[in-house]
């Protein structure tokens, strides 16, 4: 199976949306509108740029690649709210949760959005 990196994030950019979600449901039970701003804090590039950070130790060597391949991938502009770098990386997590989705790992996906959530929760 070969998707191109930004068909890989298309996918990524709703699965890595749905986990974040799952996670701010489960801690709270509140007004949609705290849960709608808590979620769009982990959703956008400049949080998904930190996390690249985060998960890129930990990745196998194949998940490099499909990192690096998402990084790199051409053809989108950043949005007003990140710069270029940010956007690229963030870009790049999506395609790997696209990635990991597409090839039945959503077990390492949840592993990855837990020490995501986990290791840039000071910095909400």
């Amino acid at each position: 199976m070969q998707y191109s990196p930004l068909t890989l994030a298309f996918m990524g950019d709703c699965v890595y949306e749905q986990f974040v979600r799952e996670h701010i449901v489960l801690q709270a039970n509140t007004a949609v509108s705290k849960l709608h701003t808590a979620t769009t804090k982990k959703v956008c590039a400049v949080y998904q740029s930190r996390a690249y950070d985060v998960i890129l130790p930990v990745l196998d060597e194949t998940e490099v690649s499909v990192l690096k391949r998402g990084r790199n991938a051409t053809g989108c502009s950043a949005p007003k709210s990140a710069n270029i770098i940010d956007y690229r990386r963030a870009t790049a997590v999506e395609c790997l949760f696209g990635f990991l989705h597409l090839t039945g790992r959503d077990d390492r996906a949840e592993e990855l959005i837990r020490l995501i959530l986990s290791d840039t929760k000071e910095e909400d």
